[in-house]
């Protein structure tokens, strides 16, 4: 495999969330979250993946399934092992951007993603999960200063 370069970068929307891959192996992950202030997503795991997020903008609540809660600023990271319940929340003044890392388990199932309930298991591939659910701002991005 040849080495791979990219560029931290993402739409700047007015509000909602984007979903930006970044890089990938056979084993290792690296993707970009960018959340409105206020946003957040649903308690979940990743089934056979290790997750690592940093903050670079913003600031990100982290929640287990009790509720407790780690708040995170600029330069702040968590680790949530295979099998950790978690959500997390932009409750930052600004918009929050978290560089997030999956380390993939050699036994790891289809499911790459399942809610706390059971229910709403993705399967696609991280690379090929892009989202932006809020409006862009024509000719703005978030990149890493």
């Amino acid at each position: 495999m040849a080495a791979q370069t990219f560029t931290v970068k993402t739409p700047c929307i007015t509000g909602g969330r984007s979903h930006m891959p970044l890089v990938r192996t056979d084993v290792l992950m690296s993707g970009l979250n960018y959340y409105a202030p206020g946003r957040k997503n649903k308690l979940h795991t990743h089934p056979g993946e290790d997750h690592m997020f940093v903050v670079l903008d913003g600031e990100a609540t982290f929640f287990d399934k009790d509720q407790n809660a780690t708040v995170l600023g600029k330069g702040d990271g968590i680790l949530l092992p295979e099998g950790h319940y978690y959500q997390f929340e932009s409750t930052g003044d600004t918009a929050l951007a978290l560089l997030r890392f999956a380390a993939y388990k050699p036994d790891r199932k289809d499911v790459r993603r399942i809610d706390a309930t059971g229910e709403n298991a993705r399967s696609e591939d991280e690379m090929d999960y892009v989202c932006v659910d809020g409006e862009t701002i024509e000719g703005q991005e978030w990149t890493l200063s």
